[in-house]
């Protein structure tokens, strides 16, 4: 058998026919009949002309082949030339036939009604049974001849320049036969790799993946194997691990997205190669059927097809009165779907907001921060508005190493910043993050924190620094009571922390203690809030950042407050930052007519029920589980999933946010999303469940944007207010993988802002690790201040 090894073949004739020879040796002699004379049937699957059984001219190599002098000549003779020149065995080669037609007959031996073969592998064909009286290259006219129809050169007098791409145009320019086997170029395995290489190439070069970045890898032909597109087109999760390493095997740095895309791109090339393979195919069923009587040909395509797809249980049935009964079901079809679109509206109009309801938000929002900053008010209040102690913005001359702390999730990093002032003034930063267990995080505050600084010693040693006392910051992402900048008495646990004995207590203090049993010493010179230590970040870019923004698993802002506002502490002069701890807007009820059923249920649910009301209508840690409900109570009214509620959908969690700005994507095809709703369990999804899962996250993620612009626009218009400014013009700085992460999240949030804050001019300005590197800088103007009143 000869046909293609994926590879470009280009040899002199003896070669490759000595070779051929040689293999068919080596192979009788592996097997001891080399000293028989046996019959050989002779696979050759090229184009060729036959005039009878045992010889075939070839037309054109095809597949890569270029060997030369065959072009024109017997390829019998050529074989039977060589093994004749080596004199060590005889075959009589009896019949010379083509891949396709051996295809048609090993199935024929099985079944008698087999009368198509197909290949769709290295290249393509077909060849099929045609009645004698069409073929007017054979004499005579009874009975039938299997036609070799070389299909792979359809389009090679322009037929199908109108669908061809110039992806396909550069692949057939670099070919060593161009201008030929165009339909083959656009279907086949040796080819489908280098197409979407080329797609992916054009893709990058736009910017759309990769972020923007080629390798030389990628740029070279050939280095994307159609065995790749096999693998990256599984259907499950396993398909995007493939796509990632596929990715990193080319020398890229692929993100989540970039995965996706990419076999997004490997499903449309390879889902356009099976439609125009099916097209060319159906033009063949329909010669036969042509040639036959239409009840024959009905049974052999009814037979042929459960035969091909045994796995799928088809029935053919013949339609009576298509266009009466058929209009009425079609009018009861179309009430159906009309009265089921106005019930999902229904619901998911709970969850849009007005632009009244958007100003009622902000409004009780600027009574909330009023009540915390009012010492008379302040224990009532629900936006508690914690001085921070942070008085001042570096001013580029400080300088030294410090350690910075950020524990505020699952995750809990360590850095080491170097702070370089100056007119080369920098900040060199290096870190390493650690996983929070489980048992950490709900067990008791001692093992939380000696798990801490077992990782600040991992650190110190990871970074050749064992035993070095550092200033150190601590980023503490959660709701704490300052009197000083080195202390913060944590009020409750949020983001599902539960460790036992630290409510109440001073986290600097349990850190030292910590710290002590370990016998080793630090610095702890300031506790830092996530939400400042973005705002500080920025402002070492930005002097009119007076805003820090984190949307995130969690929520919260801050901002520079005046003094005389800041009843909770001493002094009128000046300003200090204030931790608003704005998650927890709505627990007296201030949100509750704008609050679903939905959003009671996650709340039931949660950790922390009745408590971070505002967070768990905006931040990341939610948004999922929200969703998730929706469909829920969608699937139990059959509005989704024909009605089916799967265990896996009434699993608790499954619906990760990250897949909200998946879905949201919009370079993400219909078909994606249903791969990862099946990625999800939601294994019977279909194009429909698709487009409705889409509208959920949408309106779901769009309310939460809004919500967070309504609080936002009632931050900056107190600023404008306490300044007694007509308008503002002012920075916020923002940290959060949903605000940098979902597509429209940013976008949506910064248009309400626009539309509820009309006088202030709001520049959003993204964070670059403003819990380590806004810790780290924290500390050293603490230190600069410090040292100053020192000496």
């Amino acid at each position: 058998e000869m046909s293609s090894n994926e590879t470009n073949v280009v040899n002199t004739m003896e070669y490759l026919f000595d070779h051929i020879a040689e293999c068919l040796a080596n192979f009788l002699e592996k097997l001891g009949i080399k000293n028989q004379k046996l019959p050989l049937g002779f696979t050759f699957s090229f184009p060729c002309q036959q005039t009878k059984l045992d010889e075939s001219i070839l037309v054109s190599w095809t597949k890569g082949f270029k060997s030369h002098g065959v072009e024109g000549r017997d390829v019998v003779s050529l074989l039977r030339k060589a093994i004749k020149k080596r004199g060590d065995f005889d075959i009589d080669i009896v019949a010379v036939i083509n891949d396709t037609v051996g295809t048609m007959m090993t199935c024929g031996y099985d079944d008698h009604h087999c009368e198509i073969g197909l290949i769709v592998g290295t290249g393509t064909n077909a060849c099929y049974m045609e009645e004698m009286r069409h073929l007017e290259l054979v004499e005579g006219d009874e009975g039938r001849m299997c036609v070799n129809m070389e299909w792979g050169a359809f389009g090679d007098d322009g037929a199908l320049d109108d669908l061809r791409t110039d992806f396909d145009r550069e692949i057939d320019a670099g070919s060593l036969n161009p201008g030929k086997q165009l339909f083959e170029k656009m279907i086949s395995g040796m080819y489908m790799g280098e197409l979407v290489r080329l797609i992916l190439v054009k893709m990058a070069k736009e910017d759309l993946v990769f972020k923007g970045h080629t390798t030389p890898d990628l740029l070279t032909t050939g280095h994307f194997q159609t065995s790749f597109v096999s693998a990256i087109e599984n259907d499950k999760s396993v398909g995007l691990v493939s796509a990632e390493k596929v990715l990193r095997g080319l020398g890229l740095d692929p993100s989540g997205e970039d995965c996706v895309a990419t076999q997004r791109v490997c499903q449309v090339v390879s889902t356009r190669a099976a439609h125009l393979c099916a097209a060319t195919l159906v033009s063949v069923l329909r010669q036969i059927r042509d040639n036959k009587a239409a009840e024959r040909f009905a049974r052999r395509l009814h037979k042929m097809v459960r035969r091909l797809v045994p796995d799928c249980d088809v029935r053919f049935l013949r339609s009576e009165d298509g266009s009466g009964k058929g209009a009425a079901m079609v009018t009861a079809v179309a009430y159906r779907l009309a009265t089921q679109h106005a019930e999902r509206q229904r619901i998911l109009d709970a969850l849009r907001l007005s632009r009244e309801q958007l100003l009622e938000v902000k409004r009780r929002m600027g009574e909330e921060i009023n009540r915390g900053l009012a010492k008379e008010s302040h224990d009532q209040a629900t936006v508690k508005m914690l001085p921070t102690y942070v008085r001042s913005t570096p001013d580029g001359t400080e300088h030294g190493d410090f350690l910075a702390l950020d524990l505020g999730g699952t995750n809990f990093r360590v850095l080491l910043v170097r702070v370089r002032g100056g007119k080369r003034r920098s900040v060199e930063m290096h870190n390493k993050i650690y996983a929070i267990p489980q048992e950490a995080m709900q067990g008791t505050g001692e093992e939380l924190f000696d798990h801490i600084v077992h990782c600040i010693a991992d650190f110190l040693e990871y970074m050749g620094m064992k035993g070095a006392s550092l200033p150190l910051g601590f980023t503490f992402s959660f709701p704490c009571h300052q009197n000083k900048l080195d202390q913060g008495i944590l009020l409750k646990w949020t983001k599902g922390f539960k460790a036992t004995g630290c409510e109440g207590e001073d986290v600097v203090s349990l850190l030292k203690d910590a710290i002590h049993r370990r016998e080793f010493d630090l610095d702890v010179v300031a506790v830092v809030n996530d939400t400042v230590g973005t705002m500080m970040t920025c402002g070492y870019e930005d002097p009119l950042c007076e805003v820090g923004l984190i949307v995130g698993t969690g929520t919260n802002a801050c901002y520079m407050e005046e003094m005389q506002n800041v009843e909770l502490v001493e002094g009128d002069e000046g300003r200090m930052c204030v931790n608003m701890e704005w998650g927890a807007f709505g627990d007296h009820g201030e949100l509750d007519d704008f609050s679903t059923e939905f959003d009671r249920a996650v709340d039931d649910c949660a950790t922390n029920p009745g408590k971070q009301r505002y967070e768990k209508l905006i931040s990341g840690m939610y948004l999922g589980e929200i969703v998730r409900n929706v469909l829920l109570e969608f699937t139990a009214k059959g509005l989704l999933f024909r009605g089916k509620l799967s265990e896996r959908l009434k699993t608790r969690g499954i619906f990760e946010t990250k897949f909200l700005s998946q879905i949201e994507s919009d370079r993400l095809a219909l078909r994606q999303v249903r791969s990862i709703l099946q990625h999800l369990g939601l294994t019977s999804s279909t194009c429909d469940d698709s487009i409705l899962v889409k509208e959920v996250c949408s309106v779901v993620a769009r309310r939460a944007a809004q919500l967070c612009g309504a609080g936002l626009a009632a931050v900056v218009d107190k600023i404008r207010q306490n300044r007694n400014l007509s308008e503002l013009k002012i920075t916020v700085g923002v940290d959060g993988t949903l605000y940098k992460l979902h597509p429209h999240f940013s976008s949506i949030m910064h248009e309400t802002v626009r539309d509820l804050a009309p006088q202030c001019e709001v520049t959003f300005l993204q964070s670059e690790d403003g819990s380590g590197k806004g810790a780290a800088l924290i500390t050293a103007v603490a230190c600069r201040i410090r040292d100053a009143g020192q000496r």
